[in-house]
């Protein structure tokens, strides 16, 4: 079987024979007039009466006749011409039939469709079986994002509608948020009607009647939205398409001041349903005068006893200039906050020379003296004692110039009461029981 144009056929390759030779020289087989349109090439197609067993029949028919088969001489020369005759118009014949025939199949594979491309309609004829075939015929390619109607793999008849529509991205920035979509919309009216896009009250970066070509477009949506503004007590609400907060509320007919803000960034996107406070602030500056702690060094010294600390050098605190931010929200005053410092004068360090000298346990003439009936007499006892005057201190109740001149540093009530049992023994060694006026006899029990 085979297709042409014509319709469909079948085919086949006849026997041999030589009356079948064509009777001209350049190849083609004469079709008497009126039998067809001209000359046919050799190797045309026909359409096949009765097979390859007529075929075989006719060859059958071609051999020589037998003594039974019929007349002899000139009667049988007369049979050969007629049959011979009759075999040169059987093919001719057949071609008749099958141009006929072809004509027929032609006429009923044409079909008359209306195809619209992106808008443009044509009227064509076409052969195609489907849509897709139809599209591929005419150059049409058609993407994931582009639309047909009807599907590609519909069976076509004449008179069929088809459309194609291609797709066109759009970067689309909606309310704040980017992404990218896909339309098959010529317009940005229709590109928002397809996205589902409110486009009413909506501010657009371009017209609604704005064509998208196949490259696509970018478009920038604010649509409206509802907002609450607080400000000086009172409550606003509008309906906004605002691109920022501080636009929302200057719509509001309120005025930002000075350092006046709101409780959502002032540059941020308004949302639907949202409440922005206004805070009016007032601020001011201050400037305040603040110490600086001194630290103390302490250094050790071999020259005095274990326990003693002198104080070499005194310290002296400094002083910083700072600068407080005050500023009140509302009428509410908020925490200084501190913006700057300045070191006015640097502090002095204190330095403390402290003892790691052994203190020696006993005094020559002095030990075997009762030294804690004398302290029980002077202080109770108590090494921290010190008289109501102020001016005498400790378990035997110096007073600071005599403890310093037997080596003692600071006042005595501050030593250890090992050292100032020791000092009270070198004071007896040097006047004797004279410092004790009145306790002084409690040395000899």
């Amino acid at each position: 079987m085979s297709t042409s144009q014509f319709g469909t056929y079948e085919t086949y390759e006849a026997p041999h024979d030589p009356s079948y030779e064509p009777t001209v020289p350049d190849g083609r087989a004469h079709v008497p007039d009126g039998a067809g349109s001209g000359d046919l090439p050799l190797q045309a197609t026909v359409v096949s009466v009765g097979g390859r067993a007529e075929a075989r029949r006719a060859a059958r028919r071609r051999k020589a006749p037998r003594a039974s088969d019929g007349p002899q001489g000139p009667e049988r020369r007369q049979v050969s011409e007629r049959g011979e005759a009759l075999r040169r118009l059987v093919p001719q014949a057949l071609v008749v039939a099958f141009l006929a025939g072809g004509t027929s199949a032609f006429v009923a594979d044409d079909k008359a469709v209306r195809l619209s491309v992106d808008g443009e309609p044509r009227t064509l004829h076409t052969f195609a079986d489907d849509v897709g075939e139809l599209l591929a015929d005419e150059g049409v390619a058609v993407g994931a994002h582009d639309l047909v109607a009807p599907a590609v793999d519909t069976a076509l008849t004449s008179g069929d509608e088809i459309a194609v529509r291609y797709g066109r991205p759009v970067r689309l920035l909606l309310d704040g948020e980017r992404r990218e979509v896909w339309t098959t919309a010529r317009t940005v009216e229709g590109a928002l009607r397809q996205l589902g896009v409110r486009a009413q009250g909506a501010h657009l970066s371009a017209s609604r009647s704005r064509r998208i070509g196949r490259a696509g477009l970018d478009l920038a949506v604010r649509t409206e939205r509802t907002v609450t503004i607080m400000a000086d007590g009172r409550e606003r609400t509008i309906r906004t398409n605002a691109a920022t907060v501080r636009d929302a509320v200057a719509e509001a007919g309120i005025t930002l001041r000075g350092q006046d803000t709101t409780s959502v960034a002032p540059g941020s996107f308004p949302r639907d349903g949202m409440t922005v406070t206004v805070m009016r602030i007032r601020g001011s500056k201050e400037v305040r005068e603040e110490v600086i702690p001194f630290a103390v060094e302490r250094t050790r010294d071999a020259t005095l006893f274990r326990g003693t600390e002198v104080v070499a050098r005194a310290g002296r605190t400094g002083a910083r200039r700072v600068t407080y931010a005050l500023r009140s929200v509302n009428g509410v005053k908020q925490r200084p906050r501190r913006i700057s410092s300045e070191v006015v004068r640097e502090p002095l360090n204190r330095i403390v020379r402290v003892g790691t000298k052994p203190r020696p346990s006993s005094v020559a003439g002095a030990d075997h003296l009762d030294w804690d009936a004398l302290a029980r007499c002077e202080s109770g006892g108590r090494p921290g004692a010190v008289d109501p005057s102020g001016t005498y201190g400790g378990l035997y109740q110096f007073d600071t110039r005599t403890w310093q001149a037997l080596g003692g540093s600071g006042r005595p009530q501050n030593a250890p009461a090992a050292e100032q049992t020791f000092r009270a023994k070198k004071l007896y060694i040097q006047r004797g029981a004279s410092p004790w006026p009145h306790c002084g006899r409690r040395l000899h029990g």
